[in-house]
């Protein structure tokens, strides 16, 4: 038989998967890429392939691979290949592309000029052009545009592999997995040998039972297509209908084989509706007497085990040692499949102890995108590989589920009270006990110097390098206590899967010293990412409440953005403002939420002019100040680029007794006035414009959060400008182990004769 060369597309992570799995099914010269599989083979092969293969979602006969530099040279290329010899006569066609280039930038257009190729080629030669048919071609055409190549290729699945056929698609629950992806998560636990030893398998929180059914689909040796009614080979010319059926005859008697000697395979989920279309699904896939559905909490798993081993049995089978074999696949419900993200520390909760009453000798395989449930479960994944759950990207993590290998850490709250707190990392009893001990001096001091907002810890640990702050309610909040967390990125010497779990034990642990509960903790990892999402709480909430600082309220935004709306460490620079403002023309420049301003209008500030650039913060700095009962005109807020407005400013002639100006350290913005900002480059530059708008005798408050930062004073003084270092007189004592948080001078304009 002739051989071809085929691709067979996955779901990214899933490659030597199926590159695996095409080898055991014969497939030569396997050569796994980005996205899939490539390999060699005949038409037989390439069946084999369709109807066996769990994980792969579509498998494509490679055609030819063409000029695609632009519209043009792709139609001639396509005309080139004799269709004749795919599409037979009165066949229908369809076309689909993906991809682009700098000259094919619109799928559509490209499918349209590849099918009018397709048309022309066949109308010249038989006199007629196929007809289109977007819904179940007799030949589906796929072409992959990739730089100035177009692969063009047959789709010999005809629809995605997912569609095994057992699923009624207007009656399924919200967002279940893919039968690949499903498969594959089974597949990559171990669970063929696993099945074959006659352990069991069980999903407490099956939904419509994808997991429980292709699991029992690997058991039986039931081939994942034996159900499908539709192949994009079937209209193809080179088409063998003995070589297909002779291949469906071998799969009917395998399954046949694989029934005789099924393990026991259980399903559950506390949702009665998704267990009856999970029956429904198994029904369907001719599995009905082979997997178990039952209504049931996943924490009660344990009361599942009784019957074990195989269906029907009296007894797990026994490995080796003497212990039970099985594996535990699960899904758990996130995203769009929970109403609220509050719901979620209760799945975890009822999965953990489900899995606790599971015996040594186990596997349990997680397809999730919240690495916290690591810490949820008390254990450390043996294998954590990042896949996709169609838009969602999530990870598939495997554990061992021997109880004896679950951490769980007794912690003391500050109030005295113990209790157990599950974690991932065995050395997080190190964090926990560092905390507790530096938690309990800081909120000693804080008590004595009436402070309500601090930090309690800041990477007193290395392997914990996290800031921890808390913030105690004023106004509305009052009564009330936050935690807001932020984690520092760890270098690339440092395990990033270790490090993410220490982070999530950190999260747990925290609330219990604390004695708070675990919805009022937030959570942000400094990472630039795109879209700045990385600065967002981690579970997506944001929380609007008011702190208290020397007498004053604050809102406070403990999820939406990168800082909460007050900078801790500025606390006695604001208090310095405060006391230097009485009788002052007060002006804040790159105000963020004008705490600043509040500062300097209760120190009696006869005027205020608050400026950004921003107008959420100007917004937001304008509600701290009526907060405190600062309104009118002599308070007004200012939208404008700083920079360009101290030039305006300048020529208009209005001077100010007192300014505080806090740049950033760097900004792309170029409404800054330049295509970039940088506080060491720039800050001489922006030093003396402030200084021209102060009045005789006036005085200036300059803090950069640089902590390398090195004043130009040669510059400075040349104009006229004296820096004096108040940096030592600024630094909290919250702050006093980390003192390079910040630098800050007082600035002043030299009198000359």
């Amino acid at each position: 038989m002739e051989t071809y060369e085929f691709f067979a597309r996955c779901a990214s992570g899933f490659e030597s998967l199926l590159a695996s799995e095409l080898k055991n099914l014969k497939a030569q010269r396997v050569r796994p890429l980005k996205g899939g599989v490539a390999f060699f083979g005949t038409v037989r092969d390439a069946y084999r392939a369709c109807l066996w293969s769990r994980v792969a979602s579509r498998v494509l006969l490679v055609l030819a691979r063409v000029d695609a530099r632009d519209a043009d040279a792709l139609y001639a290329g396509v005309k080139d290949i004799d269709w004749a010899a795919h599409a037979g006569e009165g066949g229908t066609i369809a076309v689909y592309a993906h991809g682009m280039n700098d000259s094919l930038r619109n799928t559509q257009f490209t499918a349209v000029k590849v099918k009018d190729a397709v048309c022309d080629r066949l109308r010249e030669e038989r006199g007629q052009r196929p007809d289109v048919q977007p819904k179940r071609p007799d030949v589906a055409i796929d072409v992959a545009v990739r730089s100035e190549k177009a692969t063009i290729a047959l789709d010999l699945s005809g629809e995605p592999l997912h569609r095994r056929g057992y699923r009624k698609e207007s009656v399924q629950t919200d967002a279940p997995l893919k039968e690949t992806l499903a498969a594959g998560i089974v597949l990559a636990a171990g669970w063929r040998k696993i099945a074959r030893g006659g352990g069991m398998f069980i999903d407490p929180m099956c939904g419509s039972g994808t997991l429980a059914i292709e699991a029992a689909m690997i058991a039986a040796d039931m081939a994942p297509g034996i159900m499908r009614d539709y192949w994009g080979f079937s209209g193809w010319q080179g088409h063998d209908e003995a070589v297909w059926n002779a291949l469906l005859d071998e799969a009917d008697e395998r399954l046949a084989m694989g029934l005789g000697s099924m393990p026991r395979i259980v399903g559950g989920d506390i949702d009665e509706a998704s267990v009856a279309i999970a029956h429904e699904n198994a029904k369907r896939a001719g599995l009905a007497d082979t997997v178990e559905f039952r209504v049931a909490d996943a924490a009660r798993l344990g009361g599942w085990l009784g019957q074990g081993g195989r269906a029907g049995a009296d007894a797990a089978a026994p490995m080796g040692d003497g212990r039970a074999l099985g594996l535990v696949a699960v899904n758990p419900p996130y995203g769009e499949r929970l109403s609220s993200e509050a719901q979620l520390p209760a799945v975890y909760a009822a999965l953990s102890e489900g899995v606790s009453a599971v015996p040594d000798g186990w596997t349990l395989a997680v397809i999730t995108p919240d690495a916290s449930i690591d810490t949820a479960l008390g254990l450390a994944p043996t294998e954590a590989a990042p896949l996709y759950n169609g838009r969602i990207e999530t990870s598939l993590r495997i554990y061992e589920t021997a109880p004896s290998t679950r951490i769980e850490l007794p912690v003391v709250s500050l109030a005295g009270d113990e209790r157990s707190v599950t974690v991932a990392e065995k050395n997080s009893d190190q964090f926990a006990a560092r905390f507790r001990k530096v938690a309990k001096e800081r909120m000693k001091w804080a008590r004595r110097n009436d402070v309500l907002c601090f930090r309690l810890y800041d990477a007193d640990l290395p392997d914990y390098a996290v800031a921890i702050d808390l913030y105690g309610g004023a106004g509305r909040s009052s009564g009330e206590r936050f935690v807001h967390i932020s984690e520092y990125e760890a270098p690339s010497s440092v395990d990033a899967e270790r490090a993410q779990r220490r982070y999530r034990d950190v999260l747990a642990i925290v609330p219990a010293v604390l004695g708070i509960d675990a919805s009022h903790v937030f959570s942000k990892t400094r990472r630039r990412d795109k879209g700045g999402g990385q600065y967002r709480d981690m579970r997506g909430r944001s929380r609007v409440a008011w702190t208290g600082e020397s007498g004053y309220v604050f809102e406070i935004d403990l999820g939406g953005y990168l800082d909460t709306g007050i900078f801790l460490d500025h606390r006695m620079t604001r208090e310095l403002v405060g006391s230097m403002a009485e009788g002052a023309r007060f002006l804040n420049l790159f105000a963020y939420t004008g705490t600043v301003t509040v500062h300097a209008a209760g120190g009696g500030a006869a005027s205020t002019v608050t400026v950004d650039l921003s107008q959420t913060y100007l917004s937001w700095a304008e509600r701290n100040m009526k907060l405190n009962g600062f309104s009118g005109r002599n308070h007004r807020f200012v939208r404008s680029d700083v920079v360009r407005w101290i030039t305006e400013e300048r020529a208009s002639k209005r001077r100010y007794d007192l300014i505080f100006v806090d740049p950033p350290t760097f900004s792309n913005s170029k409404a800054m006035g330049k295509d970039t900002w940088s506080v060491q480059r720039d800050h001489a530059e922006l030093l003396i414009g402030v200084s021209r708008l102060l009045a005789r005798g006036g005085k200036a408050v300059f803090s950069c959060n640089l902590r390398s930062f090195k004043p130009d004073t040669e510059t400075l003084e040349r104009y006229g400008v004296r820096l004096t270092d108040i940096t030592a007189d600024t630094i909290p004592e919250d702050f006093a182990r980390n003192p390079k948080i910040h630098r800050c001078y007082l600035v002043e304009r030299i009198e000359t004769s």
